[in-house]
């Protein structure tokens, strides 16, 4: 059984797309498969859509991104977990090398990312060299985490104390447990953190929670880029 886990809190834009992209790769793959979307309290047509988009919903009231992630995953039953951003669309490609990095004996890892193209070309070019620098680094980006249930279980799942870079820590964790594949694979996800900031806001909110790190990402008002609710 695989487990897709989404985290959703006010997707009414994105997640059925999200969705629909999951069940063709699934379907692809010819496996069983479940959607779980773990729902933080949204205000909008969220667990609607989750429902009508075949996923199972599971209701929280976090307002945090690693505490939903995890309740998404106890909630799931498969034996190997696929952590997907409601923003963001996975091909049947993606699904089938994460699935054969696992069976090769991998416990996890992640895969490469890029923007819808209607993004701005700063933004196309942060993504690039952001996703670049965490390849060497061999870490995983949020959008898109595969790993086995019990990798992810010793590894204590994602920090609960912390607000943003959750994936991170969860990369390091995981790679204790043995082998971190980073795949070539792309998925698509939204640059809609980038829209209504300029290039230069954007970088100086990333150096402020840099500067801060690793204390500031325990404190909410410290990654209100992540918590701003813009959607």
């Amino acid at each position: 059984m695989i487990s897709f886990v989404v985290p959703a809190y006010n997707e009414e834009k994105c997640l059925g797309a999200a969705l629909e992209a999951i069940h063709a790769a699934a379907r692809a793959t010819g496996l069983e498969y479940e959607i779980v979307v773990a729902d933080d309290a949204s205000s909008d047509a969220t667990p609607a859509i989750a429902g009508q988009g075949g996923a199972r919903v599971v209701k929280v009231s976090n307002r945090q991104i690693s505490k939903t992630r995890n309740d998404g995953a106890h909630a799931s039953t498969g034996e190997r977990l696929i952590f997907v951003d409601a923003d963001t669309l996975v091909t049947p490609e993606v699904v089938r090398a994460a699935l054969a990095a696992l069976d090769a004996g991998a416990v996890g890892g992640g895969a490469a990312a890029v923007f819808e193209e209607h993004a701005p070309g700063w933004a196309h070019f942060s993504i690039r060299f952001v996703v670049g620098a965490m390849r060497l680094m061999n870490l995983a980006a949020g959008c898109f985490i595969y790993c086995r249930r019990d990798a992810f279980e010793a590894a204590g799942g994602f920090d609960p104390e912390i607000f943003a870079g959750e994936e991170i820590w969860l990369s390091l964790a995981l790679r204790k447990q043995g082998p971190f594949v980073m795949l070539r694979e792309q998925v698509v996800t939204s640059p809609r953190k980038f829209k209504g900031r300029t290039a230069w806001q954007t970088l100086w909110l990333a150096l402020k929670l840099l500067a801060r790190s690793p204390a500031g990402i325990r404190r909410r008002e410290h990654a209100s880029f992540w918590y701003d609710g813009k959607r």
